[in-house]
This record gives C-alpha cells, structure tokens and sequence, in this order.
C-alpha cells in the first residue's frame, strides 16, 4: 500500500507581506482611476466641442437670412457684408485644393523618405535623419507661412520657376503645408515599415529578391496598413491647417480652380474672423460655429475612412 501523502503545511504571512500586498492593490485602483478620468475627460472635451458646434450651427441656420441650400450649393460667401452671402463652396472647394496640393508633395517626399530609412539608410544615417524630421515638426506654423509669403512665392515660385504668382495664392499654401507634413508621413510610415518582420526581407533574399524588389513587393505590402494611417493623418493635418494658408493663401473666397490666384480655407476663415471685432450672436458670428462644423464632419468622414483601410489592410504577424 502506499503512504498516505501528508499535506505540505506552507507558512502564514507574515503582517509586512499582507499590508504590501494591500499597498499593490490600492495602488493599482488609484492608476485604474486616473486612467479612467483621463479617458472620461477627453470623451467629456469632444462632446462639449460637438455640442457647442451644433448648438451655434443650428441657431446660424434658424436665421431668415440663412438657407441650407444656399449654404452648400452657394457659390459666393460673404457673411461680414451688410448684404451677407452664405455659399460655403468657396471655402470647401479652396480648402480642397490646397490640402490636395499638400499631399502631392508630402506623400511622395514622405513615404520615399520612409523607405530609405527602413530599408537603405545605414544606423548612422538614420540617426542623423530621423531627428532631423522631427525638428522639422516642431517648426511653428507661423514661420511657415511667412517663409512661404517673404520668400518661396517671390523667389522660387516667381523668380525661379517664373510662374507669375500673386502675392498671396494657393500654390505656396499648399506647397509649404505638403513640406509641414512631410515628417508625420514619414515618421508614421517608416514606424510601420520597421515592424515588418525581419524574416520576411531574409526570405525574400534568399529566393533571390533584390534590395528595390524587397522594399517594393515584401516590406511595402506587408506595411500597407501603417502606411494608408501616415497618409489619412497627413490629410487631416492639411485640411486643419491655419497659419500657413491665413498667412499666404489669402482670404479670397473663390471658385476658381487656378492655384497661382489668392483663395481662402475654412480654416483661414475662421482664424480670421474669430479674431476680429464680430459681434457675439450675430449671423457672422455664428458662421464661424456653422464652419467649424463643417469642417468636423469632414475630418470626422477622412478618419473613418481610415480607420476603414487599416483594418483592411492590416496584416497579423506571430
């Protein structure tokens, strides 16, 4: 038979071990708790801004001056003049462009620029680079727009490539806010790039696969996702853009389609008129509110949308 197997008898606690432990577990509330607050108040901030856009953009459009029809399919905006105009078309359309010229320039220039840290660039290199692009980041918007209105108009644009600009224009807008985004493209997408698998560029060599056949067929598909959340979250910057376009785009409301020519962002308009003398409840004022509005939906479709690529696109590594 066998002997019956005696419990192994294991000590009590001792006070010090059990009031640590209690230590840990209050401890681990009070983080649970900040943590909590900190995501409540920035859901408490986002709703407060929603509901003061719609509360003034549902009076803006309570007023007999103000049709809904006008205002979306309207071709002249002129809220400030005593017989006021309320088509938002100039300003959807001049913020269209500019952000379009923006991501012509960013996208490429940013996602070149990630491939070559990813996959060319030697340690040193990358060390030099990388925070070189961040420091580009930290540049005020400001100092963007007057380099864009003192010099890049006037000595590159007219000078240089002697394309007869205005003063202010859409051209120089856009073109410096693609230069503003470069580094979240590129930072983003190179971020992603390195987080492919290394076994999947060593496989790729080892069936015979060039350096550019690497970059191009393994690293870039497989980073789609991060790639496609660079880019949304550069548009989003170029649509939200003030400064730069205030300062050298103009606040020219206009359905023109030439960028050499001076037009005006929704953006634009609200910097500029929020800071002038326009009386609080007044159409004019409550335009503001009725941009801004807009301007949140579009934002709010651009990351839907991307929130919609990257999980398609997404790939899953173990």
């Amino acid at each position: 038979m066998e002997a019956a197997s005696t419990p192994v008898s294991r000590p009590a606690p001792n006070a010090q071990e059990v009031f640590g432990a209690a230590q840990r577990r209050v401890g681990e509330k009070i983080i649970r708790a900040l943590l909590f607050l900190a995501a409540l108040v920035s859901i408490l901030i986002t709703v407060g801004i929603v509901f003061s856009l719609v509360g003034e953009t549902i009076a803006f459009f309570q007023d007999d001056a103000v049709k809904l029809s006008q205002f979306l399919t309207g071709s002249e905006w002129s809220p400030l003049f005593s017989d006021p105009e309320f088509g938002i078309r100039p300003l959807v359309q001049g913020t269209l462009i500019i952000s379009a010229i923006g991501m012509a320039v960013a996208v490429p220039l940013g996602l070149g620029t990630a491939v070559y840290l990813s996959e060319y660039a030697s340690p040193r290199v990358r060390r030099l680079v990388k925070p070189t692009l961040e420091l580009l980041a930290g540049v005020p918007t400001v100092v963007f727009g007057y380099f864009a209105l003192t010099y890049f108009t006037p000595k590159i644009l007219n000078g240089i490539f002697g394309l007869d600009v205005s003063v202010f224009n859409g051209l120089a807008g856009g073109i410096i806010v693609g230069i503003m985004i470069i580094p979240t493209v590129a930072s983003v997408a190179e971020d992603s790039m390195a987080s492919v698998p290394q076994s999947l560029r060593e496989g790729a060599f080892g069936l015979g696969a060039s350096k550019r056949q690497v970059s191009t067929r393994v690293v870039f598909p497989a980073a789609l996702s991060g790639i496609v959340a660079s880019v949304v979250l550069g548009a989003s910057r170029a649509v939200g853009e003030t400064m730069i376009v205030l300062i050298a785009a103009g606040q020219v409301p206009t359905t023109s389609l030439d960028p050499r020519q001076p037009m005006e962002t929704m953006t634009a308009f609200i910097g500029a008129t929020g800071k002038g003398d326009v009386p609080t409840g007044s159409t004019g004022y409550k335009a503001i509110f009725a941009v801004g509005f807009t301007l949140f939906v579009m934002t709010l479709l651009i990351n839907a949308i991307a929130i919609r690529l990257v999980r398609k696109y997404r790939q899953v590594y173990e």
